[in-house]
C-alpha cells in the first residue's frame, strides 16, 4: 500500500554558522518527518510528506526557503520505494 500524498527528500545547504538553528526550525514543521545532519555537499537532509504537489510547492516556497540560514534546497520527489526499514516493499 502506498503512502498518500507527495513524499520528498530535500537536501538543504545552510549558512555554516546556522546549521543547528536551521535544523531546529525545520524540525518544527508539520510536513517534516525526518531531519538528518550529514556530511558532503549539503548540510541537512529532510524527508517530508505533503498532501499533494500544490501543497508541497507552497511548503517549499513559504516554509523551507523562508527559514533564516537556508541558502538553497534541492528536492527529489519519491516515485517509488523499493526497500524501507530493511524490508522490500510492495507499493
Amino acid at each position: 500500500m502506498s503512502a498518500p500524498g507527495v513524499r520528498a527528500i530535500i537536501h538543504i545547504f545552510a549558512e555554516s554558522n546556522m546549521i543547528e538553528k536551521v535544523a531546529k526550525q525545520v524540525s518544527k514543521l508539520e510536513e517534516v518527518v525526518d531531519v538528518y545532519e550529514v556530511t558532503g555537499e549539503f548540510d541537512l537532509i529532510l524527508y517530508v510528506l505533503a498532501k499533494d504537489i500544490a501543497s508541497f510547492r507552497e511548503f517549499l516556497k513559504n516554509k523551507i526557503l523562508a527559514v533564516q540560514g537556508v541558502k538553497s534546497a534541492v528536492t527529489s520527489i519519491v516515485l517509488y520505494t523499493h526497500k524501507k526499514d530493511g524490508e522490500e516493499t510492495r507499493e
